[in-house]
């Protein structure tokens, strides 16, 4: 499996517009995409402008599916201008632990 996590600082006072469209482009990327396994959004407590971004998909070849899907791709030129920065990590998934 592959995992994604995205260290994403909003400009200021961005977190709202951001995540108006970044809930349609995760519910739809968990709905529609059979290899995309999880993708959370989270809101760091310490700093309201950084949030994390926990992606996971069956391989890498369904996240590069993912970036082409019309959710995806929607989404891009809603969030990109309310970003600040964004640092990447990528890792191969070793335990995905069920939802209860």
């Amino acid at each position: 499996m592959y995992g994604l996590l995205l260290k994403t600082r909003l400009k200021p006072g961005a977190c709202d517009a951001f995540m108006n469209a970044m809930r349609v482009n995760a519910a739809a990327s968990v709905r529609d995409e059979p290899g995309c396994l999880t993708f959370d959004v989270l809101r760091d407590r310490s700093d309201a402008d950084l949030v994390w971004l926990y992606e996971v998909y069956a391989d890498e070849a369904a996240f590069e599916a993912h970036m082409r899907t019309p959710h995806f791709l929607a989404s891009r030129p809603l969030v990109e201008p309310l970003i600040e920065s964004q640092e990447a990590i990528e890792a191969d998934l070793l335990a995905l632990n069920p939802s209860r």
